[in-house]
Formats: structure tokens, sequence, C-alpha cells
């Protein structure tokens, strides 16, 4: 009688103790993405999966990513959170960073082993929305690594012609430019219908741009 009593109370504690894990997970994002750092780190202690994914398949990182939250981002990646673990939409948190120019964040993210390679929905790697957005630190931090800089997106455009075409000529996307032109990128590799930087950069009169490639020999 003892005996069965004791194995109804322990499957009682295991039912109970597999229930509470996914309302912990669940938290732990919750937490994440409000930058409760205490309440992560307790969360964590306590059990919670670093790498468990929401009905839209975020994870803790990327819901801290995209509300940049700093200090929450390096407790999750101390912990050995997934930095390229994308959600439903194939965002990860090296990704978003990088396209939202969270540049603290990335940082941790290529610290932390971040797929240089990876891409987005639009077939971009993370140096492609930081040129098309004007976030000029984030591409200075790219281009410190050994991202392809001529990559080309499902549109058949490069960094460097998403600079030109989604950007607006301003001291910003002209940085970037100058950042690209001087990292080495093709300055003559055109889009899909093979329209250059250069003829771009005319069409949209886009004085400095126009400028800076015809003096790096754009044709």
């Amino acid at each position: 009688m003892r005996r069965r009593l004791v194995t109804v109370l322990l499957i009682g504690f295991l039912g109970a103790a597999a229930d509470a894990q996914p309302s912990r997970d669940a938290a732990l994002i919750e937490a994440a993405g409000a930058g409760d750092t205490s309440r992560v780190s307790r969360l964590l202690g306590e059990g919670a999966n670093v790498n468990a994914r929401d009905g839209r398949g975020r994870s803790a990182l990327l819901a801290a990513t995209q509300s940049n939250r700093i200090e929450t981002a390096r407790i999750l990646i101390k912990a050995g959170a997934d930095v390229n673990a994308k959600d439903d939409i194939q965002d990860s948190p090296y990704l978003l960073a990088g396209a939202r120019g969270h540049v603290e964040i990335l940082r941790m993210t290529l610290a932390a082993g971040a797929d240089l390679k990876s891409t987005n929905r639009f077939g971009g790697t993370a140096l492609t929305p930081a040129c098309h957005y004007g976030h000029v630190e984030t591409v200075r931090e790219l281009l410190r690594t050994r991202v392809d800089i001529n990559h080309v997106n499902r549109l058949g455009w490069t960094c460097l012609l998403e600079a030109v075409i989604l950007g607006d000529g301003g001291p910003a996307h002209s940085e970037i430019v100058r950042l690209v032109i001087a990292a080495g990128a093709d300055i003559n590799l055109g889009d899909a219908q093979g329209v250059t930087p250069l003829a771009h950069a005319r069409s949209r009169g886009q004085v400095r741009v126009i400028e800076m490639l015809v003096k790096a020999g754009a044709r």
C-alpha cells in the first residue's frame, strides 16, 4: 500500500513538473521581450529552456532583440541562447539585430558565433537591410567580419544597390556607400536587369553618391 502511494505521488509530481515547463518557457520569452532581467535570471535558474519557442517561433533572445533589451540579451547568450535560431518569418537574433541597427546586440551575436551566411526572408544577409535602413555603425561593424559584401538577395540587389535604391542619398546612406566602396564592393555589379549602382544613383539625383562612385571608377 505504501509503495503504491509513493508511486502515485511520484507520478503526480512528475506530471506537475512537466505541466510547469511550458509555462516557464512562455514566461521566459515574455520577460525577455519586456527586458525584465531579474525575472529572466530567475526563470533560467528554475529550469526554463533558453531556446524554447513561442507560437511564432520566437526564442527569448529574439524577443529581447526585437525590443533592443541589451542586458537581457547578454544574460540569455551567456546561458547558451542560439543567436542563429530563426522564427516563422526567418528572423534570427543576429539577422534582426543587423536589420534594426541594434549594434550592441549585434556585437554579442557575432561573438557568440553568428552565421554570416544566413539570410532573411528576402534572401539578404544582415548587411543588406543595415545598408537599406542607413544603420551606419551596424554596417561598420559587419564590414569588420567576413560577411559577403557582394551577396545578391532575391531582388537581385547587393548591399551597395540596397543603399542606393532604397536610400535617400543623405549623410547616412552616403557614408554607407563610402564604407562599402572602401571595403571592396563590386561597384559595377548591376541589379537583375543589369542597371548599375551609378545608373541608379543618377536616376535618383544622389549627387554625393554619384561623386564617390565615379571617383572609384564606376561605369
